[in-house]
């Protein structure tokens, strides 16, 4: 069986920073476990806009799959990160509307699957934080930690000493002077080329000149998300799911004694309590097969509180929970602690959770063989009414169809 892959970045996805890739480690280890499991798979990369509306992101994925989705009968299957899956979810949406010239439903016809991976189905508090103007400064400033982390393995000690400061502050509802912010940038802007600079400039000027994203994945933003797109018929809907190690005194241990592991340890502590702070919401609802599945993972239903250090858990439940694993939000993507691997795995944030290599291999092990279990292609497209040239959002749909048991229904 052949397939053609599409691996969708998150919120702040840099898959454009030259050589630093969003996906590169699953890249390697997806196309091999997809083979062992009967699929011959081309894996492409996506580079949506980095924190411009869903709406906007998707019609960059609509237009990337046209552009290279081979003839025939080719299945498709899509997979997002964060923000990514919701990407996915969008432009899957029948009857959705995107500001792009393609035939939606000509290019989706031959879609089989939806895999999301820690995405923010209900929302994140996280995300209500950086909308504000010092949030924006301290989203600016974790962008470059972590392009500095994958690029060098740790920014330097002294400014994640500074940096884990500033968020217990921040963490403590006390005041942060934003110039601090702006100065840890410029300092660790200074370890990066001057083309790399460049690039990393152009980067964050696409940031600055649209910032939709932020408010649509706030948990208000995602109740209107979800009361617009609908899943469509045929298609498998399926998550994987994270949850973090809550920070304390054992996980502030399980780090060990490495002066960085233990100043990025003070930046997610702060980045959990925000996770974490759902202001009263009510916690989405679970189908039994969900629920059976997240307590065999973790010995019991995860509360609310629950998170991966920028999502909460029960946020990214969608579909079949295809793989509950124990890690943060970017180990899942290969972002943990494992500097011997060729290429080396570097760790955006140390959580003491114990997210490794084989927790990654078995993760994305699950994944593949969700792919290869998907139903054949659909030959005939539908209907073209529906070109998606309208720049409005999707429309409301009609009354959304029964799922099947395991489907998580908004």
């Amino acid at each position: 069986m052949r397939a053609s892959i599409y691996l969708v970045p998150g919120f702040f996805g840099f898959a454009n920073l030259g050589e630093l890739r969003y996906f590169a480690h699953v890249r390697q280890f997806l196309r091999d476990a997809c083979r062992a499991a009967g699929l011959e798979a081309v894996i492409y990369d996506i580079r949506p806009p980095p924190t411009a509306s869903l709406p906007r992101r998707a019609s960059r994925l609509l237009e990337a799959i046209a552009a290279t989705l081979p003839r025939g009968s080719t299945a498709v299957h899509l997979i997002g990160h964060s923000s990514g899956g919701l990407d996915a979810r969008l432009l899957a949406s029948p009857g959705v509307a995107l500001p792009a010239a393609r035939d939606v439903e000509r290019v989706v016809a031959r879609l089989r699957s939806v895999v999301t991976v820690a995405s923010p189905h209900h929302g994140t508090p996280v995300a209500s934080f950086f909308t504000g103007l010092l949030g924006q400064r301290a989203l600016r400033l974790l962008s470059l930690v972590t392009v500095h982390a994958l690029r060098f393995g740790h920014p330097p000690l002294a400014v994640m000493l500074r940096l884990g400061a500033v968020f217990a502050r921040l963490d403590r509802h006390l005041g942060v002077n934003s110039a601090l912010l702006d100065q840890l940038f410029d300092q660790l802007l200074a370890d990066f080329s001057p083309g790399r600079r460049r690039a990393i400039g152009r980067f964050l000027g696409e940031v600055r000149s649209d910032q939709a994203l932020l408010t649509q994945l706030t948990p208000e933003g995602m109740e209107v998300f979800n009361a617009l797109a609908r899943d469509r018929p045929g298609v498998r809907y399926g998550s994987v799911v994270t949850s973090a190690r809550p920070p304390g005194m054992r996980s502030l241990l399980a780090t060990g004694f490495d002066p960085a592991a233990q100043a990025t340890h003070a930046l997610y502590q702060a980045l959990y309590r925000l996770a974490a702070s759902r202001t009263g919401r009510e916690p989405p609802s679970l189908t039994r097969a969900q629920a059976r599945t997240l307590a065999r993972a973790y010995g019991q239903v995860p509360d609310a509180a629950a998170n991966d250090g920028v999502v909460p858990t029960l946020s990214q439940v969608w579909g079949d929970v295809i793989h509950a694993a124990r890690g943060d939000h970017h180990d899942v993507i290969g972002n943990f602690d494992d500097p011997r691997h060729v290429p080396p795995h570097f760790d955006w944030l140390a959580t003491g959770t114990g997210f490794d290599r084989p927790a990654f291999e078995a993760l994305w092990t699950d994944v593949a063989r969700y792919l290869a279990a998907a139903p054949g292609v659909i030959s005939t497209p539908p209907s073209s009414r529906s070109r998606g040239r309208s720049r409005s959002s999707p429309r409301c749909p009609r009354t959304r169809p029964a799922g099947r048991a395991g489907r998580r229904r908004p």
